[in-house]
């Protein structure tokens, strides 16, 4: 995916929605050069497509970066980008390890959307990825929850200022 936006869905009916890729363990691959997992380009695109999602989507490349390494200014960016989205359903890829601080900043904007962040243990790159599922659980969730900003993953829906990730379990 090299544009910054692209618009996809099978029959652009529906709820609009917007899905925020800020990258994430979702979109690492591995990099057998260097022999670690890296980032090249998004795989929401192809992940939208397999699943037949029927919504109209726009991906939103914000950034691809590790949540270990976000920064404030990052996290930032990513509420300016839900200021700023015209749709009021957003989902937002993100990696786990710092997810809960993203949603905690979006939170205290009070934004009015229904905004939902997720994220992956396995990359999609991987067999036994838990990322096809989770933005699964997303998409139906943005769509049903009430406004506010949420953390869905392993099939639960928890509200921002409700949730931690059990480090000893791998599980929110």
């Amino acid at each position: 995916m090299n544009q910054s936006v692209m618009k996809t869905g099978l029959h652009q009916e529906g709820t609009p929605l917007r899905i925020l890729i800020t990258g994430g363990t979702f979109d690492k691959q591995y990099d057998p050069l260097r022999g670690e997992l890296g980032f090249a380009d998004s795989f929401l695109p192809e992940i939208l497509r397999y699943s037949r999602c029927t919504l109209p989507v726009t991906l939103d490349l914000v950034q691809m970066k590790d949540s270990l390494y976000m920064t404030d200014e990052d996290r930032l960016h990513i509420r300016r980008s839900c200021t700023a989205s015209p749709e009021e359903h957003i989902i937002i890829t993100h990696g786990t390890d710092t997810m809960v601080e993203t949603a905690q900043l979006i939170g205290q904007a009070q934004l009015g959307k229904r905004i939902v962040l997720t994220g992956a243990m396995v990359p999609y790159s991987v067999n036994g990825s838990d990322s096809v599922f989770n933005l699964g659980c997303s998409i139906a969730a943005v769509q049903f929850c009430p406004p506010g900003v949420w953390i869905c993953m392993n099939g639960r829906l928890y509200p921002h200022d409700g949730v931690r990730k059990n480090l000893e379990l791998g599980v929110f």
